[in-house]
Formats: structure tokens, C-alpha cells, sequence
């Protein structure tokens, strides 16, 4: 049957080619089995039965035709499942495609987010803009209104420059130094007679206890009587602060005559009570009311002289003080009453300028400065005013008046400890102190209590000492005169120099001079030589002292504080003076004996330093007002201030440099607050106001209050 099946496939299919049927199976990887199983039984019952062809042609038609379906059905499979191949891959790069959206939407929405913040950003600089140029407009509006302000205060300045030397204004100044001539008296009066009192304690301590006093402890003595009075100085000085504000310039010095004339009753008194002890308690007494004068006098002249003329009058303190020397060394010669029986009346003449002031001072006015800044006293200050200045037009004087009060104000009050601390105040009150050392400690105490012995020891004859004694005096009085007019022409600071130089150039002429005496004084044409030769040292010694040192001291202090700080400044730089006076006068008879011949070459190292720094850290004071001279330390990038950048540069850089001055301090601001935290508003335009007050050269420690266009200025 298979055999036939086979012939039968051949008969329908010659050459062995393989019926069409078979191909599309052949292309099937998987046939139903059923379909198997249903066409080999009915090719078995064919071949067994032997059925006629027809029936198996049909038969296998319709296996074709099944084969055929189920090919067509298998190729639509096909393609159905290559059509999900392409929607699978479709689906994939769908799913990609939907990431790089979804990204895509992050990065539209976070461009749209910077995008914002661009407008946002543009809107602020748009304000920003708005404001800088809101800003140039007030700048502009500010730099007119400070020109006009400058203009104004040139013109004010100028209108003070030309004030001059009334009778009122005369009459309340020699009142005034009165004090200081009592200060100058009491420091030379000691001098001359001093074998006198020496020989006086000898007598008293004999009659009290039957003994000699040996010569060692009359010179202890003596030294006590001296020095003491620098002791009282210091406690005199160091309360004139107090006294000043407690109950003015004025009220002070009348109250301080009241110790002028017991101590000066004491020292009269000496002899008769046989008690040398009250000569000792008489010069406390009497240098407690010379410190006072020493603080009082100054500020009190300072404060009422005019601005052209404040450093000529200044001198008028040193002046007093020379004139006061040369009275006492005068009256102290032996034809006078430099005897056992006059110097009791010597000493108690002081009780004159005590006397004399009490009588004229109560016709002067008050400080103008304490009685408008300090007492708030407005119609009182013109009032005293129009009497110094002897004009009805004193608005000039009193819109200074009003400067400094705002300068003070800002400042608030200062203590002595605060005085002390203050970083802006500190480069002033050094300068203060250096200036009365550089007067004490240049040696010319020594020249005025020990100039008798000075000479003796160089050579002179006991007279002649006394007669070169008094032409130190005189010296001093005549190179005071001098340096009156060269105040407010040369210069403080410069007059200064010269001094201070001159000084330390013939303090090595007066140790030279020691010297020759010591190595050819057994040549007689030398001794005689060099006796010259130290008169001259130390009479040229004292001009320069006249010209420097001796005034300068005194004014410029008064000059670099303003109105709160000053007495205490005062009070401070007059306790100084004091303090070297004293350690001068009780040093220098032990310095003398340990360094003989060698005995002025401490002040000459001590006139070197003093003249490097007044040349490096000095400021010149000449025609500038308080708040002026003031400014020169506040304008600062340094705590110690704008004269103290200790890189050096003379006046040139102590007007261009600057120290430290607190945060509120350095602001040119608008509106009622100093720049200063972030969150405060208007900051950007603080700050350029800030810039533009350093790049324009304004004083950047002036803060303005811009209201309707008002400015008013504030530290």
C-alpha cells in the first residue's frame, strides 16, 4: 500500500520533484497532532482498502487546503507576532521617548524657574539702578550743599582770623596768668636763698635739741622743701579737671587763691614761729594752688582767646612764668632780700599775685565754651563773648562753639578712666604727656633750683653766680617776647624743634665745660675759659627753652581736646608735669653727686627723643579750630590715629594718615543710623556714600542726617 502511495505520488509529480504540499511543512517548525494521527489513518485505509484515485486525489486536496489554511494561519501568526515585535520595539522607544520628555519637563520647568529669577533679578537691578541713580542725585545735592557748608565755614574762618586784641579781652588775661606768674615765682624763689634757709634749720634744729645738723640732712631737708612743692603740684594738677567743670575756669582760679594766700602766709611766717616745718607745709600749700593754676590758666586762655591770636596768647602763660623767675631771682639777691632777715618776706611776697587776683578777676567774664557747652548757658556765652570781642557779632564764635558741642555730643561724656581707653582720644593724650615731659625732663629744673650752684661749681664766684642766676631770668622774659609773635606765624610744632635741638646742642656744651674744669682746671687762663664757656652753655640753654619747650607744652595741650575731654587731658598732662618736676627736683643734687662732670647727659638723650618724636608724631595746631585739630585724629585707619602712623612722614602724614575710629564712626549716611548690620535698609547707598566720601577727600567720619535736605553734621 505504501508502495502504491508512492507510485501514486511520482505519477503525479514526475522528475521526483516534491509535491508543492510538503513545502509550506517543511517551513513549519510545529504541526497540530491531531492532524497527523487523522491523515496517516486515512492514508493507511487507502492503501489497505485501495481505493480509487479520485478519492485520494480529493482527499489529499483536502489535506492540501487544510495544510494550506493552517500555513496561512501559521503566516498570519508570523506576522502578528512580527507586528508585536514592532510594537514592543515601538513600546520601548515610546518608554525612552516619555523619559527624555519627562526630563525634558524638568529642564523646562527649571529653565522657567531661572527664568524667573532672571525677571526678578532684572527687576531688582531695575530698582537697583533706580536707587544708584536716586542716589547720584542726593550725592550731587550733597556735594553742593557741603560746598556751600565749606564756603560758609571759610568765610566764618576767615571772619575769626581777622578778630583782634580788645581791652577786655587784654584785662581778663593778665588776670588770668597772674596764677602762673605765681606758678614762676615759687619755683625760683627757693633758689637764691637757699644758704639762708639752710642755715636757718640748722639754728632751729639746735635750739630744739642742742645739736648740729649734720650737712647731709640739711641737704635732705632743703631737698624736701624744694620738691614738696612739686608734690602739691601734683594733687594741685591732677584736681583741676574736677575743679574746672565742678565750678568753671573762672570760679576755680578765684577759689584756688585762697591756698595761694595761706601758703604763702606759712612761708612768711617761718622764721618768727622758728618752725621750718611750715616752710615745708607752706610749699605743699603753695604748689597745690601752682598746679591748679597750671591746669586752670591754659584751658580758661585757650578757651577765650580768638583763633588768630590763641597761640601768641598762649605764650602769655609762659610769659607769667618768666616773669615770675626773673621777679623772684631779682628780689632773692643779697642787696634785697636774699638775707638771713628777708628771705621770710621773699617767700612771703607770693601772697601778692594771690591778692592781686582776687581783686581783678571778678570783672572777667566766664568761658564762653563752659557756658554755652558745658552749662547749656546760650544768652550768657554771647553775653561774655561781646565783652571779650567787644562786637556785637559773635555768631561766628558761637557757631564754632556749636561745632565742637556737636563733636562733643556725639562723643558723649568723658571720664578720666574713659580719656584713658578711648582709642581715638589715646594718640592726643600721648602727644600731651610727651609734650610736658620734653619740658621737665629737659633739665631746665635743675637749671632753675641748682643754677647757683650750677656756677659756683663751673668756676664762679658766689655773686657772680647769683647775677647769671638772674640773667636766666631775664633771658627767659626777653625770648618769651620773641616767640609771642613766631606762635602763630612759625608754628607751634616748629618752634618746638628749635628749641628742643638748640637745648640738646649746649647741654654737651655744659658737660664739656664740666669736663675741661676737671682735666685742666689747674690751668687758670682755662678755668676762666671755661667759666665762659658754661654761663654761655646755659644762658643759650634757656633761650631755647624760651622758645620751645617752655610755652609750648602748656597751649598745645589745651589745643588737642575738644571740650568734653579737656579737663581731664588737663588734669593728666598737668599731674605729669608735676610727677618730672618732682623727680627732677628731689633727683637731681643725687644725680650731680654719681655723675659729676657727666650730669646733664641723661637730658641730653632724654632732648633727642623728645625732638624725633615731636618731628614724627607732632601735628601742627597753627589757625585750626578745635574740631579741626581733632579731626586730624579721627579720620584714622590706626587705633592710634591719623598722626600716629609710626611709619613716619613728618606733618604731611599726620594730615594724610588715619587710625582706627569706631564702626559708627566712619559713615556718610542718609538717613538717622550709621551703616552698619546687613539688615538695616538703604545699605548699597550708605555704602557708596561711604565711597564716595573717601574718593572725594570728605572727612568720612562726618555722618549726615539728609532730611528735606537738611544736613547736620555728627562725628
Amino acid at each position: 500500500m505504501r508502495q502504491s502511495c508512492h507510485r501514486l505520488l511520482e505519477h503525479q509529480h514526475p522528475g521526483g520533484e516534491e509535491p508543492p504540499l510538503y513545502s509550506p511543512i517543511d517551513q513549519i517548525s510545529v504541526v497540530p497532532d491531531h492532524v497527523g494521527r487523522e491523515a496517516g489513518g486515512k492514508l493507511t485505509r487507502y492503501a489497505t482498502t485501495e481505493e480509487d484515485e479520485t478519492t485520494l486525489r480529493e482527499l489529499l486536496l483536502s489535506l492540501q487546503r487544510q495544510v494550506s489554511i493552517m500555513s496561512m494561519n501559521l503566516s498570519a501568526k508570523l506576522d502578528d507576532l512580527q507586528r508585536g515585535d514592532r510594537q514592543l520595539e515601538t513600546t520601548v522607544a515610546l518608554c525612552e521617548i516619555r523619559t527624555q520628555l519627562q526630563e525634558l519637563t524638568k529642564s523646562v520647568e527649571s529653565c522657567q524657574s531661572e527664568v524667573s529669577e532672571v525677571k526678578r533679578d532684572m527687576v531688582a537691578i531695575k530698582q537697583e539702578l533706580d536707587t544708584v541713580q536716586q542716589v547720584k542725585e542726593e550725592i550731587e545735592e550733597l556735594r553742593e550743599y557741603v560746598d556751600r557748608l565749606e564756603e560758609h565755614s571759610q568765610r566764618r574762618k576767615l571772619r575769626l582770623l581777622e578778630q583782634g586784641l580788645t581791652f577786655f579781652l587784654s584785662y581778663a588775661i593778665l588776670a588770668a596768668v597772674l596764677g602762673m606768674l605765681q606758678f614762676g615765682y615759687n619755683t625760683g624763689v627757693i633758689n637764691a636763698p637757699g644758704k639762708n634757709i639752710a642755715n636757718f634749720m640748722k639754728d632751729v634744729y639746735k635750739n630744739r635739741y642742742g645739736m648740729d645738723l649734720q650737712d647731709d640732712t640739711v641737704n635732705r631737708l632743703y631737698s624736701i622743701a624744694v620738691s614738696i612743692f612739686a608734690i602739691g603740684g601734683m594733687l594741685g594738677g591732677f584736681s583741676g579737671g574736677m575743679i574746672a567743670n565742678r565750678f568753671g575756669r573762672k570760679g576755680g582760679l578765684l577759689l584756688n587763691n585762697i591756698l595761694g594766700i595761706s601758703g604763702a602766709s606759712l612761708m612768711g611766717f617761718t622764721k618768727i614761729s622758728h618752725c621750718y616745718e611750715l616752710l615745708i607745709f607752706g610749699r605743699f600749700i603753695i604748689g597745690v594752688n601752682c598746679g591748679l593754676n597750671t591746669s586752670l590758666v591754659p584751658m580758661y586762655i585757650s578757651e577765650i582767646a580768638p583763633l588768630n591770636l590763641r597761640g601768641g596768647l598762649g605764650t602769655v602763660n609762659q610769659l607769667a612764668v618768666t616773669v615770675g623767675l626773673l621777679l623772684s631771682q631779682v628780689l632773692g639777691i643779697e642787696q634785697i632780700l636774699g638775707t638771713d632777715e628777708g628771705w621770710p618776706i621773699l617767700l612771703g611776697l607770693a601772697i601778692c599775685p594771690a591778692i592781686l587776683q582776687l581783686l581783678l578777676l571778678p570783672a572777667c567774664p566766664e568761658s564762653p565754651r563752659y557756658l554755652l557747652i558745658t552749662r547749656q548757658w546760650e544768652e550768657e556765652a554771647r553775653r561774655a563773648l561781646r565783652r571779650l570781642r567787644a562786637s556785637n557779632q559773635v555768631e561766628e564764635d558761637i557757631e564754632e562753639m556749636r561745632a565742637e558741642e556737636r563733636a562733643q555730643q556725639a562723643e558723649a561724656s568723658i571720664s578720666m578712666r574713659e580719656l584713658l581707653c578711648s582709642p581715638t582720644l589715646r594718640a592726643p593724650l600721648l602727644i600731651g604727656v610727651v609734650m610736658q615731659l620734653s619740658q621737665q625732663l629737659s633739665g631746665i629744673n635743675a637749671v632753675f633750683y641748682y643754677s647757683t650752684s650750677l656756677f659756683t661749681s663751673s668756676g664762679l664766684t658766689d655773686e657772680s653766680a647769683k647775677f647769671a642766676t638772674m640773667g636766666i631770668g631775664a633771658i627767659m622774659v626777653g625770648m618769651t617776647l620773641v616767640s609771642l609773635p613766631l606762635m602763630d606765624r612759625t608754628g607751634r610744632r616748629t618752634l618746638h624743634l628749635y628749641g628742643l635741638g638748640g637745648m640738646f646742642i649746649f647741654s654737651i656744651f655744659i658737660t664739656i665745660s664740666f669736663l675741661i674744669k676737671e682735666f685742666f682746671g689747674y690751668v687758670q687762663e682755662m678755668i676762666d675759659w671755661m667759666s665762659y664757656l658754661s654761663v654761655v652753655s646755659t644762658l643759650s640753654f634757656v633761650v631755647f627753652f624760651a622758645v620751645g619747650p617752655g610755652s609750648i607744652p602748656w597751649l598745645i595741650t589745651a589745643e588737642l581736646f575738644s571740650q568734653g575731654p579737656r579737663p581731664s587731658a588737663m588734669a593728666i598732662a598737668v599731674l605729669v608735669n608735676w610727677m618730672a618736676n618732682f623727680v627732677v627736683g628731689i633727683g637731681f643734687p643725687s644725680m650731680k653727686a654719681l655723675l659729676e662732670n657727666y650730669t646733664f647727659l641723661p637730658f641730653s638723650v632724654f632732648l633727642a627723643i623728645f625732638w624725633i618724636f615731636t618731628y614724627k608724631k607732632v601735628p601742627e595746631t597753627k589757625n585750626k579750630t578745635f574740631e579741626e585739630i581733632l579731626a586730624l585724629f579721627r579720620n584714622s585707619n590706626g587705633s592710634i590715629g591719623a598722626v600716629f602712623g609710626w611709619g613716619g612722614g613728618g606733618p604731611a602724614a599726620a594730615a594724610a594718615a588715619s587710625a582706627e575710629v569706631p564702626r559708627h564712626r566712619q559713615c556718610l549716611t542718609m538717613g538717622d543710623r550709621c551703616e552698619g548690620a546687613a539688615s538695616r535698609p538703604n545699605q548699597g547707598r550708605r555704602q557708596l556714600l561711604v565711597s564716595w566720601a573717601q574718593t572725594s577727600g570728605r572727612r568720612p567720619c562726618h555722618h549726615y542726617y539728609h532730611t528735606t535736605n537738611v544736613l547736620n553734621r555728627c562725628d
